[in-house]
């Protein structure tokens, strides 16, 4: 076995358990919070997130983001672009979507190659050098062919719901709640307030990391060269910088750089690796 596939398969079993571990935070969660009808109850909604994410993870990510289906008469080169990627990749031409954000960004999505999808921001078409825009391209179509897109979008929308559930409890918690609930059932209750975003976060921020300095070095060798991606890191670190972007937090790991860098304290728990190291790590590869 040659060093990039033992890295692409330790980086898949190391996803399966992370992902595992997002499955069962969420039913620990149910347990915690209703005893044993709960755990059933949250492993229940657990398989059915799962299996909505594995046929509609393109809909609620292009829907989250607000893309917009790209007809090629709108933008003949980037379809081109596409379509020379795509065959350098072995892969099918995916679909193409712009969002209407000035930010430049992107991001992959699908349930599988044949049935995927990538999203441009406006702003990266508007402000990218055509080299760079092709790095960023086969950095997508790298996780396309890692069969990354299906991961990260199952993985947001489990974060999603375990942060959306801690919110629920605070909600409870300040305004409402029985009077007779016992000691350990607001213990339990606090700390599933306060831990449970706090693990999802760092699970799925272990997801992403370690997929994307595969994609980085898939993209860099689809291409042929680590230059225009590491260049266009540079670019998009920028632009995030000049240009805010408003995006639900789940979707975050989605896209190729964290559209809400410099965001305060939740730049904390980034689901990206720090963009020196991707691009330190590109220029260090032998393509």
């Amino acid at each position: 076995m040659n060093t990039v596939s033992g890295t692409r398969l330790n980086t898949q079993l190391r996803t399966f358990l992370l992902l595992a571990g997002l499955t069962g935070l969420l039913v620990a969660i149910g347990g915690i919070l209703f005893k044993g009808p709960g755990l059933v109850l949250f492993a229940g909604i657990a398989i059915v997130m799962n299996f909505a994410s594995y046929w509609w993870s393109d809909k609620m990510a292009l829907r989250m983001s607000g893309a917009q289906p790209l007809a090629e008469g709108d933008d003949p080169r980037l379809h081109a672009i596409v379509r020379d990627l795509a065959q350098r990749a072995e892969l099918p031409v995916p679909r193409l979507y712009v969002i209407p954000q000035e930010q430049p960004n992107a991001f992959a999505t699908g349930r599988n190659k044949q049935h995927a999808a990538i999203a441009v921001t406006a702003g990266l078409r508007r402000h990218m050098p055509e080299d760079q825009l092709t790095g960023v391209l086969a950095h997508e179509f790298a996780h396309i062919k890692n069969r990354d897109i299906l991961i990260q979008s199952i993985g947001a929308m489990i974060a999603g719901v375990i942060s959306a559930i801690a919110t629920f409890l605070q909600f409870q918690f300040l305004f409402g709640g029985d009077d007779d609930d016992s000691p350990l059932g607001m213990v339990g209750a606090l700390a599933t307030m306060i831990l449970a975003p706090l693990a999802a976060s760092l699970l799925q921020l272990a997801v992403s990391r370690q997929r994307e300095y595969l994609a980085d070095a898939t993209g860099a060798r689809i291409m042929g060269r680590t230059e225009p991606l590491a260049s266009a890191l540079e670019t998009l670190a920028r632009g995030t910088q000049v240009f805010p972007m408003k995006v639900n937090p789940a979707a975050e790991a989605l896209f190729i750089v964290n559209p809400l860098h410099g965001a305060g304290v939740a730049n904390l728990f980034a689901t990206h690796p720090p963009l020196e190291e991707r691009i330190a790590r590109l220029r260090a590869l032998a393509v």
